[in-house]
């Protein structure tokens, strides 16, 4: 079931002002109240209600240079772990790179990101490279893989934004540099990089990228994503 937010008093007797976050039939995990009330609210404006998990998860660029637990990302790897997927092929694979575990590793992986990219990313604490199997295991070519990639990513950030992390997926990388650094087999395609981290200081990013930060999300009205019975018929 998900996760319900008390106050600390409901599930402790400490009086620390901080949060507990219960999971029914797990013991409840605290996180720190300093830390977590950086986390930046910014729910979609959605048309119709949708479910917090779905409508709170945004892509932030502002981080703190804190490590993520190893809890923590044991348990967005886990949730990627039970993403759906055809055939149950499970074709994704993720390359953690833990800047406080393996700083070499972790430069590495940094130094395929576009410079864009890396500007931002200078403080995050974790990397992660989606890839994924492109055949099965039969040996054919799995035309779903990149889209059961997908849904595994989406399954990580979103548990990750239900754990108070900042998640920011991002396209903007070295493929080939990538795959050479690491020497990826050539059934294995690199598709995007996820960061991971806690919320750091949104002022200490460039105008441009602050004004993005504190911007209004947007997305294509439904009429132009969602057709009934037909291309382009209205839904």
């Amino acid at each position: 079931m998900l996760r319900k937010i008390y106050p600390l008093a409901s599930c402790s007797a400490r009086a620390e002002p901080r949060l507990c976050y219960v999971t029914f039939g797990q013991p409840p995990a605290i996180m720190n109240f300093y830390r977590e009330k950086r986390m930046a609210h910014k729910p979609a404006p959605s048309a119709v209600a949708i479910h917090e998990l779905i409508a709170g998860r945004w892509s932030p660029r502002a981080y703190s240079s804190e490590p993520v637990s190893r809890e923590n990302l044991h348990a967005v790897l886990e949730a990627a772990r039970w993403a759906p997927s055809s055939y149950n092929a499970q074709p994704w694979r993720f390359l953690v790179f833990d800047r406080s575990v393996d700083e070499v590793a972790f430069k590495q992986a940094f130094a395929t990101l576009v410079p864009f990219n890396q500007a931002w990313n200078a403080p995050a604490p974790v990397l992660i490279a989606v890839t994924t199997l492109t055949r099965t295991s039969k040996g054919e070519v799995n035309r779903c893989a990149q889209y059961d990639a997908g849904a595994a990513a989406m399954a990580l950030v979103l548990q990750a934004h239900a754990l108070g992390l900042a998640a920011h997926q991002m396209s903007g990388f070295d493929p080939n540099a990538f795959r050479k650094a690491f020497d990826l087999p050539n059934d294995v395609e690199p598709i995007a990089f996820i960061s991971l981290g806690h919320f750091g200081d949104v002022e200490k990013l460039d105008p441009v990228l602050r004004e993005r930060e504190k911007s209004v999300r947007q997305r294509l009205p439904l009429a132009e994503i969602a057709y009934g019975g037909g291309w382009k018929k209205a839904f």
